[in-house]
């Protein structure tokens, strides 16, 4: 028998276990603060500022989706009194409930298709409503954003025992393979040409590497096999591990070209403790390969952050229990984004280069003090998901 996530980390890095367990603490205390005052939408972001005394204030900016529906993907896999303690009262169900009853003003394709996922993993009665709405939004004519693109391949394999996708699943799939650059590894920003400025368009990100993987992967299990996408997902994650920073840091922004980081920073915790695992432990137990170190390496970098050691001015912890949060980042700092920018454009003229004195210039010492309620959502997924 498959033993769980948890107690794989627990048996392969036991240091690690503990604060695996102790994010997932967070993540269930700290949702339900990010629910809106009506407790049937969760807000965008928790935004924190702290006073000259020490004292944090946290506010909620903004509502969310498409974050909801990631929540609820992660909450599902609680027991029922659990996850009523998240939601107000109810299960991951009911509340994807809410989000089906609104597809009719949903206008963005991930937002549906998030929704369309969460529904067909919680057995929702009108998932045939969600998928309907995904279809609808899905033109085929036209280029879409890659991690959108993935959702909707994620969405379509979760329903393909209950609902007839073939034809829609079949065409998603080979989108996101088509997309790809040559025989390239990496995934771009955008199935094709249109979406993005000419000096960007080979600049791809974490994101739009661990959905698509995880979406093939799922899409190879849902069925009967599928050899070209379960080997295009490996392709992908063995090439982001192999990148991966020294100290397990998940970099952002990657040349989609030549499969090289066009820009490290920042480096998100989300990455860190749940989007990496559950994309790459999906692959995992698909039969695409073990990718458990790099995933153990990420999650440590969350209490052993090397950017923030020996500078005082920035140094401070990323988790903060009695908040009920996780910091969002670690950054340059940098006006404008500009060394993003510079790098972009640098590498779309000479591929691979760096301009190193940047890092000299701009180092990644400042946090973003904000937390999001997907972050808690992929973590729940990651941890607590999986076919053990």
């Amino acid at each position: 028998m498959t033993i769980s996530r948890l107690a794989a980390l627990g048996r392969d890095e036991p240091s690690l276990l503990p604060l695996a367990q102790r994010l997932l603490t967070l993540a269930e205390s700290g949702l339900p603060s990010m629910l809106l005052p009506g407790k049937e939408a969760f807000a965008f972001t928790l935004a924190a500022t702290r006073a000259p005394d020490g004292s944090w204030r946290v506010e909620q900016r903004g509502t969310s989706r498409r974050y909801a529906a990631i929540t609820a993907l992660g909450v599902q896999y609680l027991p029922e009194d659990r996850q009523r303690a998240v939601l107000a009262g109810r299960t991951a169900q009911e509340f994807t409930g809410l989000l089906v009853e609104a597809l009719p003003s949903v206008t963005n394709l991930g937002d549906a298709a998030l929704i369309a996922w969460a529904a067909a993993e919680t057995g929702h009665p009108k998932l045939s409503d969600a998928l309907a709405r995904v279809a609808a939004l899905d033109d085929f004519g036209r280029p879409q954003y890659t991690v959108e693109a993935a959702w909707v391949l994620s969405a379509l394999a979760a329903a393909r025992d209950t609902a007839d996708v073939e034809g829609h699943l079949t065409a998603a799939r080979d989108r996101l393979l088509r997309s790809r650059s040559g025989s390239g590894p990496l995934f771009p920003h955008a199935t094709g040409p249109g979406l993005l400025p000419w000096y960007r368009a080979h600049v791809s990100c974490f994101a739009d590497q661990t959905y698509p993987l995880q979406a093939l992967a799922r899409a190879h299990v849902s069925g009967a096999g599928d050899a070209e996408a379960l080997a295009a997902a490996a392709a992908c994650a063995t090439r982001i591990c192999e990148l991966q920073g020294p100290a397990g840091q998940w970099w952002w922004h990657y040349d989609a070209r030549t499969g090289d980081v066009v820009e490290g920073y920042p480096v998100y915790s989300v990455h860190q403790h749940a989007m990496a695992p559950t994309a790459l432990f999906d692959l995992t137990e698909a039969g695409g390969g073990d990718f458990g170190a790099a995933v153990r390496g990420g999650l440590r970098w969350m209490t052993d952050v090397p950017e923030l050691a020996g500078h005082p001015a920035a140094e401070e912890p990323l988790i903060h229990d009695e908040l009920g949060v996780t910091w969002r980042k670690v950054y340059r700092g940098d006006p404008g984004k500009a060394v993003r920018a510079v790098r972009g454009l640098a590498t779309r003229a000479v591929a691979g280069l760096r301009l190193k004195p940047l890092d000299r210039v701009y180092r990644p010492l400042s946090v973003d003090r904000e937390c999001r309620p997907y972050e808690f959502g992929w973590l729940l997924h990651a941890w607590h998901g999986g076919r053990a």
